[in-house]
């Protein structure tokens, strides 16, 4: 998977233009956040087609960063996160955004972009 962060005017209809956009090229948004950064919005997402946004964003003049995220499932039960990012942390993993993708019967299913991708790889799972 591969995290796009976008940085777009602080402004109304700002993100809908994004969305739709993205919705135009036939893209599937399966995981976003969103915060403000220095007057303007981070926009960091995960899509289903990698080149598609690229090309979209790379069309609609809108500066982005792209890194590669990890994905994990984890015990939906108490302690599972705390334990998953202690052993990210005493590996020297620094973890720079997480997203809950969703749950299942399987567990808590969630994306990393971290600092280190083969180290986390290796301290990622119980």
């Amino acid at each position: 998977m591969t995290e796009f962060a976008v940085r777009i005017a602080n402004r109304p209809g700002q993100l809908a233009e994004l969305a739709q956009r993205l919705a135009e090229a036939g893209l599937n948004i399966e995981a976003l956040t969103t915060y403000v950064s220095g007057g303007d919005i981070v926009v960091r997402l995960m899509v289903d087609d990698d080149d598609t946004a690229r090309r979209v964003l790379t069309e609609i003049d809108v500066p982005f960063e792209e890194q590669k995220v990890l994905a994990t499932v984890i015990p939906n039960e108490p302690g599972a996160l705390a334990a998953m990012t202690r052993r990210l942390a005493s590996a020297g993993v620094n973890i720079e955004a997480m997203y809950l993708l969703h749950s299942s019967g399987e567990g808590l299913h969630f994306a990393l972009a971290v600092d280190d991708h083969d180290r986390a790889r290796d301290h990622i799972a119980l």
